[in-house]
């Protein structure tokens, strides 16, 4: 059993969407840009952001980041930004175009899955997500169960 730590993000994230893939079957990921505020930046930089509830939609030909959560910069006072507002993604019309015709065509939605730095730039990537139903999330847990089972057993024999 765990004991209560916080599992910290891999070593380049800001934020992963871990709950993500228990909710969702992911199938096919993308990088996208994401366009911020100077403040935003900043309190990225600090390393702190959340993309649990987050979801992607596209609006007008533009694909929009929707309740991903960057906290007010302390040192910025009055001059800070909204936590949940929604913000653009930076990605080319073609890859626009292919998931809006996968969204619709298949009932699939699109999730961010970890946002993280890559030079200068912040970057998010982005899923297409099928919903599980509650058997899948059983049976995938009933196999991580096992996989894990194994380890033990072989690790125990190897003494």
């Amino acid at each position: 059993m765990a004991k209560g730590k916080k599992r910290k993000a891999a070593p380049g994230d800001i934020a992963t969407n871990r709950q993500a893939s228990h909710r969702y079957e992911l199938l096919d990921r993308v990088e996208a840009g994401l366009v911020l505020q100077g403040t935003e930046v900043k309190a990225l930089r600090a390393g702190s952001a959340q993309l649990k509830d987050a979801y992607a939609s596209v609006r007008d030909g533009e694909l929009w980041l929707h309740n991903l959560h960057i906290p007010p910069y302390g040192p910025a006072a009055r001059d800070n930004h909204e936590p949940e507002r929604p913000r653009k993604l930076l990605v080319h019309k073609r890859e626009i175009e292919r998931l809006v015709g996968k969204t619709q065509e298949r009932g699939l939605t699109i999730v961010p899955t970890r946002l993280y730095f890559s030079g200068p730039r912040a970057k998010v990537e982005i899923a297409l997500a099928r919903g599980k139903d509650r058997f899948d999330k059983r049976e995938s847990i009933k196999s991580r169960e096992q996989a894990r089972d194994m380890e033990r057993a072989l690790r125990d024999a190897g003494r």
